[in-house]
Formats: structure tokens, sequence, C-alpha cells
């Protein structure tokens, strides 16, 4: 099973280099790409915003039973994760963290489900207002932290999807068939 997902995440990787039409040319123009790409941009493979469309809280708290996490799990260590980048790019202390990244995923509380989904659109949102903001020596010198952020967002979506399609919560029309 974590053969076949390994796969599946390789292949959304793949995809992107094949798929976009216009070529993004400069530093800020590919770090925005990639963020879009896996947060609203329906082009390569499926974004955030849609791969938690449409889930009720109890859908997102299901498990398979096998100590897999469940989307709302993986949706509040999306939310943990972005925003703690987030608030180190703007120069804030991030709120205290134990080190246990058990807690990032451990944390998630299905009646704020609705929130989980708002606050993650949002810190995506944020990220993305970021690099379209910054100066070009920040952009520079922050560059591989937004290609980690952002790998680590399609992985992390990857498994969502997956998690779904196990559940039967997925719609196929919506990507990934």
């Amino acid at each position: 099973m974590m053969k076949r997902m390994a796969i599946f995440v390789l292949l959304l990787l793949a995809i992107p280099a094949l798929a976009q039409d216009k070529k993004p040319t400069t530093l800020r123009e590919v770090l925005l790409a990639e963020l879009k790409s896996t947060h609203g941009a329906e082009e390569w493979f499926v974004p955030a915003n849609i791969a938690v469309k449409g889930l009720t809280a109890e859908q997102a708290s299901w498990t398979d039973g096998k100590g897999n996490h469940s989307v709302g799990q993986l949706a509040y260590h999306l939310v943990f994760w972005n925003r703690r980048n987030l608030q180190v790019l703007k120069g804030e202390q991030p709120e205290k963290f134990s080190g246990n990244n058990d807690e990032t995923f451990d944390k998630f509380d299905s009646k704020a489900w609705n929130e989980t989904v708002r606050q993650l659109d949002s810190v995506m949102n944020e990220l993305e207002k970021w690099v379209e903001t910054a100066d070009e020596a920040k952009l520079k010198e922050n560059a591989q932290v937004f290609t980690h952020i952002s790998t680590h967002n399609a992985y992390h979506i990857g498994q969502i999807i997956y998690v779904r399609k196990e559940q039967g919560s997925w719609d196929p029309r919506n990507g990934v068939r």
C-alpha cells in the first residue's frame, strides 16, 4: 500500500513538466506557480482546495483503521506547517512547538473541520501574497523554503485523495480517476 502511494505521489510530481502551457520565467513566477498548483489552480494535479472540498466533518475524521491519518489530520498538519513557515518568513515568533510531529496531526478536532478548511485556504493565500510582495533578496534567500513547502503540500494532498478514494468519498470528476 505504501509502495502504491509513493508511486502515486511521484506521478503527481512528474505531471507538471508535461502539462504547463505558459512557462514561468522568473524566480517569483516559479515559486508562485508551485504554490498555486498545490492551492487552488486546477492544472497538473488536484490542488488542496479541491482535495478537501465537500467533505463533512465525519468524513474528514474517517481512518482506515490501520494507523493511517484521516483527511482532517492531514489538512490540520498542512495548516500547522504552512502557518509556522509563514510566521518565520514574516519574522514573527512561531507558536510553541514540542518538536513532536505527531502533534501536528493529532490535534485535529472534527468539530473544527470547516475552520481547518478555511485556515488551509487562508494560509496558502498568505504564502502566495508573501511571494508576490517580497523583494528579490528575500525571495532568493527563501526560495528553497518554498520548494519544500510546495513539495510537502503536494505529498499530503496526494495522501488526502488516496484516503478519500479508500473511503469512497472521492468524485473522480474532480481529477485523479
